[in-house]
């Protein structure tokens, strides 16, 4: 479904991703891990396009519309004027014309959607009122009701309580059964072991990738994070 070839992705001229080569299988849940500043995040962005490759293609099997993303909680400005149920039936542009407006199915898809994830009743209220958990509910309803093949998550459980994360591991594992495409930025290790079957051990370039339990190894995890502060040695494009 999604293959990096020599991929070399960063920002001003620099990389913060240097010649990445991996295949992602349709179906399976992979989990990003890393030191801090290693690209985790910025490989999710090239793949929505956010960024541009440097070098190197991403190359995806479906369309664009198949995709949804799940940026990290800290881009949501809480003080832009929109509701919960603005926010959450944004999920169904891909298929709506932005002007066409909800009509009484799309507001009961909303409604039985934010009370899957714990906001009964909470459409109506204005993203000011959300507390951070409540916000990363309304967007995994969100993406749920987006019903996408491939599911991006950058860290979709910091700075939320140990409830909420119980509760939207549960949806994870729903999309993982269904045999959607998930990848995840996480920095627990434990939830990665319990619930993602493949790992990416990334610091600035490929450590490993592979099964969780064959990868996730704590030489893997020492040298991804005793060498995430060196440029690599091939890295010329830096000088363009």
């Amino acid at each position: 479904m999604l293959t990096f070839n020599n991929l070399t992705i960063g920002y001003n001229k620099h990389p913060v991703i240097h010649h990445l080569n991996m295949h992602i299988e349709k179906g399976t849940s992979v989990a990003i891990v890393g030191p801090n500043g290693c690209g985790k995040s910025s490989l999710l962005k090239g793949i929505m396009s956010f960024i541009k490759p440097m070098g190197g293609s991403i190359t995806i099997d479906i369309s664009r519309d198949k995709i949804a993303y799940l940026p990290q909680s800290s881009t949501v400005d809480k003080t832009f004027p929109m509701t919960t149920l603005e926010l959450v039936s944004s999920g169904l542009l891909y298929k709506k014309s932005f002007w066409a407006g909800l009509n009484r199915d799309d507001i009961r898809l909303v409604n039985s959607t934010l009370e899957k994830v714990g906001l009964k009743g909470m459409a109506d209220e204005p993203l000011k009122a959300l507390s951070g958990g409540q916000i990363q509910r309304a967007l995994f309803a969100r993406l749920i009701i987006q019903d996408a093949e491939l599911i991006l998550l950058d860290e979709p459980f910091n700075a939320i309580d140990y409830k909420t994360t119980v509760e939207l591991l549960k949806i994870i594992r729903m999309w993982i059964d269904a045999g959607k495409t998930v990848i995840s930025v996480l920095h627990d290790l434990k939830q990665v072991r319990d619930n993602f079957t493949y790992t990416a051990i990334l610091s600035r370039e490929l450590v490993a990738y592979g099964l969780t339990e064959e990868v996730l190894t704590g030489d893997n995890l020492d040298k991804a994070f005793s060498n995430s502060f060196y440029p690599h040695k091939d890295a010329n494009i830096c000088n363009k």
